[in-house]
């Protein structure tokens, strides 16, 4: 093989030093950035949410590699991404108060079910987005909703509502009359 094939994969082009900051820097911003931007960006991702995170990935690229395209200069950087995270979620495991500092804290969006329209403001999220995220969590609507809250990592958490003892009383004599019904036919037979 080809010597300048080898120092092209190999020989970097930028310290050593210098290919482990860089992405330390990058984390470290892009961990506030998503901080200020709110949570739904984590997870509620509508189709502009997912192109800015896209682009987002992109513009920090050479932020990360610098003018090293070498192998190795990849290796450093993606192996400083990974060990930095791994560092960080450990850290924050055993230091929670920080933890909700960096990540926040969960956001009530209905309680009692009742809608917090001003925590969905304050959010940035839609009625067709909490509807929908209800739809994926298999609640039909809204009115069989409890409880749903925006958490930390983007997800909204889902409680049903209990059925009242009406309803499920309502929904027994309706039982017992469709079970009647059949009988009724069966016996018109």
């Amino acid at each position: 093989m080809d010597a300048t094939l080898w120092a092209h994969l190999f020989d970097l082009k930028l310290p050593v030093l210098e290919k482990v900051l860089r992405p330390v820097l990058v984390y470290a911003f892009l961990v506030g950035g998503l901080r200020i931007a709110g949570k739904r960006e984590l997870a509620q991702l509508n189709p502009f949410d997912l192109i800015v995170l896209l682009l987002l990935s992109n513009t920090v690229q050479n932020a990360i590699i610098g003018t090293d395209d070498t192998l190795k200069g990849g290796l450093i950087g993606a192996t400083t991404l990974l060990a930095l995270n791994w560092v960080v979620v450990r850290y924050l495991y055993g230091h929670p108060r920080v933890g909700r500092l960096i990540a926040g804290t969960p956001a009530v969006l209905i309680e009692g079910g009742r809608i917090h329209h001003q925590s969905l403001r304050r959010e940035l999220i839609t009625l067709a987005e909490l509807r929908s995220a209800a739809h994926r969590q298999g609640l039909a609507s809204l009115d069989l909703v409890e409880r749903a809250v925006l958490e930390p990592g983007g997800i909204v958490s889902f409680v049903a509502r209990e059925p009242t003892p009406e309803s499920v009383r309502y929904t027994e004599i309706l039982r017992r009359l469709d079970a009647l019904g059949r009988d009724v036919a069966a016996l018109r037979r």
